[in-house]
């Protein structure tokens, strides 16, 4: 590569942090290393990263709401939680905080090079330039620059909330197979993935609701489909509503 990938790696485990940090090093990635969330936030507003690391557990500041600040500055870095914890609450939690991935420790190095390199080329390869626009109902999608609007009422879209509506939108009216969704955003159409865009589809009809003739429904064992107002009473007619 021309440039090297810069890593932001936030580990409280200073031994473990710094095993990442060189193992991620040799295998040609920049990498900062910060030990805790308050340092880590004053670390990511202070350089450009394509992709983070974060523990969950950590002093200061924990890994979910040192994820909620970086979101706040740069709403489409891929994020990766390495945590402990194995419930699936805290699982459910990460990906709420906009986690593109979640590894239990412990875990092998391989495996984590694997992810994080997943990523990268699903981040690389993303937003579909085709289609600049859709018109969904009284909304304005703007694929570019991920941005919903309807009236005078702008929404920045997160990556993952643009990718999932984006293939909505291009297969409107029609059904969005679940597993062709995940592969395509998710790479992976694992349980927690699945779980994961459970909540952007639940994410996606709130932000649809001021269109009251939009809405994402069900098909059960298939997917989901995209009814706009002129493809509604068709499939209620096709008893496809769940």
């Amino acid at each position: 590569m021309d440039e090297k990938l810069r890593i932001f790696l936030c580990e409280d485990d200073e031994n473990l942090g710094m095993i990442l940090r060189e193992y991620l090093q040799a295998k040609g990635f920049t990498t900062d290393l910060f030990t805790d969330g308050e340092a880590g936030l004053k670390g990511f507003s202070e350089a450009k990263y394509d992709i983070c690391l974060l523990d969950v557990m950590m002093p200061k500041k924990d890994g979910f709401t040192l994820a909620q600040d970086i979101r706040q500055i740069n709403p489409d870095v891929p994020l990766v939680f390495l945590t402990a914890k194995t419930m699936n609450e805290d699982v459910l939690e990460g990906f709420k905080n906009g986690a593109d991935d979640y590894l239990t420790k412990p875990f092998s190095m391989e495996v984590l090079l694997s992810r994080i390199e997943a990523i990268l080329r699903r981040v690389k390869g993303k937003k579909p330039k085709d289609v600049p626009f859709y018109r969904i109902g009284q909304f304005m999608f703007d694929t570019q620059k991920q941005t919903l609007t309807i009236g005078e009422k702008m929404t920045k879209l997160t990556t993952k909330e643009c990718e999932l509506l984006t293939l909505l939108c291009a297969h409107a009216n029609e059904v969005l197979e679940r597993n062709y969704a995940l592969k395509t955003i998710w790479v992976d159409d694992n349980y927690f993935n699945a779980r994961s865009m459970d909540v952007y589809i639940t994410k996606l009809r709130k932000l649809l609701r001021d269109d009251p003739n939009i809405e994402i429904i069900n098909i059960h064992g298939k997917g989901y489909k995209l009814i706009t107002q002129s493809g509604e009473d068709q499939a209620r007619e096709e008893g496809l509503i769940d």
